[in-house]
């Protein structure tokens, strides 16, 4: 039976520019890093709540398709209490995030901004979660 999940994988095409972005920006503690030199690669294990992001690089990644509709993962989401705070901080450093939504269904607010390689993350405002 499946309990939760562990953790999310990423490959960087800029391993230093998105370890700065998920640790410095977003603020995920990092749990460990290490240089895997059989494989060229760095591995950084982040903190977000019970889940571990974790951060690869690789020589030569191929490019991510385009698109949130392109096939596989769509998104990746982060629970919040507000989203105007987080909003505000994500600016301040530059980065451009989309309109507020409300999702017709659950009517929760929404947004979307994307990371150093163009992965779409979204702000999900959760006020009904026991946060």
């Amino acid at each position: 039976m499946l309990d939760a999940i562990h953790h999310v994988a990423m490959i960087c095409s800029d391993y230093d520019r998105s370890k700065q972005f998920y640790s410095q920006i977003l603020g995920f503690p990092i749990i460990r890093e290490v240089w895997r030199a059989e494989r060229q690669s760095w591995k950084c294990d982040l903190q977000l709540g019970s889940v571990q992001i974790e951060l690869f690089s690789f020589p030569n990644p191929p490019p991510r398709p385009s698109g949130p509709e392109a096939c596989g993962l769509r998104h990746l989401a982060f629970r919040v209490k507000a989203l105007e705070p987080m909003i505000t901080h994500l600016e301040n450093y530059g980065i451009l995030v989309e309109p507020v939504r409300v999702d017709e269904h659950t009517n929760q607010r929404f947004t979307f901004f994307a990371d150093p390689d163009g992965l779409p993350l979204e702000l999900y405002e959760d006020k009904y979660e026991h946060l």
